[in-house]
């Protein structure tokens, strides 16, 4: 079993591939991603306790993808660069990178910086075990495993039905509006979606809901949205 899930961040496959086996061999989950825009899709969908970012990359390089995560996560970074230059390593510090390494570097220093960010990160307090995990009445989903249950019974969701879930979860109490659920969700503007949202919903309240027709998680705000009550 992984003890800790690192996401490595670079453009080249020799590179993500070495250290995936270094991590890999000390019981650390490797998630690869070959640019800046891989790496916050990855981050959004998986449970990552630390990112090893290169700084050089196509599309969105290392300096804006971890200035991207900074506006919203505290996890540890960890930059990477063939550039030795004091003024990249103040620029990635700057941003909000924990600490750096230069290329080529040598593996067991990778290791021991990467296990001394880990220790950091989840023996002073800026990881809480189990926030992963939201409990609404018995309604539990898990944003590690991705996996829903009600009253200790797995759900099936979709991938979709999953988010729109998630997201209501996160923000029980408060309530969406169908357009604001699909750009959240898809990721895309809005347009005449009403009715793609409605029988998403409609699927999760079959799914989770003892009683569909009189639900005690998904409650619909008439004229307003939806909300999953606190």
């Amino acid at each position: 079993m992984w003890e800790y899930n690192v996401l490595v961040v670079d453009d080249e496959d020799e590179i993500r591939d070495a250290i995936e086996i270094y991590l890999r061999n000390e019981g650390i989950k490797v998630f690869k991603a070959k640019d800046g825009l891989d790496g916050l899709m990855i981050l959004e969908e998986e449970d990552i306790h630390l990112i090893l970012m290169d700084i050089m990359m196509p599309r969105m390089d290392g300096i804006k993808a971890t200035f991207k995560i900074r506006e919203s996560k505290n996890i540890p970074i960890i930059m990477l660069s063939a550039k030795s230059e004091d003024t990249d390593k103040i620029l990635g510090l700057n941003v909000g990178a924990d600490d750096y390494i230069t290329k080529p570097f040598n593996p067991m220093e990778l290791v021991a910086r990467v296990k001394s960010q880990l220790r950091r990160y989840i023996n002073l307090g800026n990881y809480k075990q189990g926030e992963d995990e939201i409990n609404v009445n018995g309604l539990i989903l898990n944003k590690s495993t991705k996996m829903v249950t009600v009253d200790g019974e797995e759900i099936r969701l979709t991938p979709i039905e999953y988010k729109i879930l998630e997201l209501l979860m996160e923000n029980r109490g408060r309530v969406f509006s169908i357009e604001e659920i699909y750009e959240r969700v898809w990721k895309e503007p809005y347009f005449n979606s009403d009715n793609t949202v409605a029988v998403h919903i409609r699927r999760i309240r079959e799914k989770i809901e003892i009683n569909p027709k009189e639900p005690k998680y998904l409650k619909v705000v008439w004229g307003i949205g939806y909300k999953i009550e606190k």
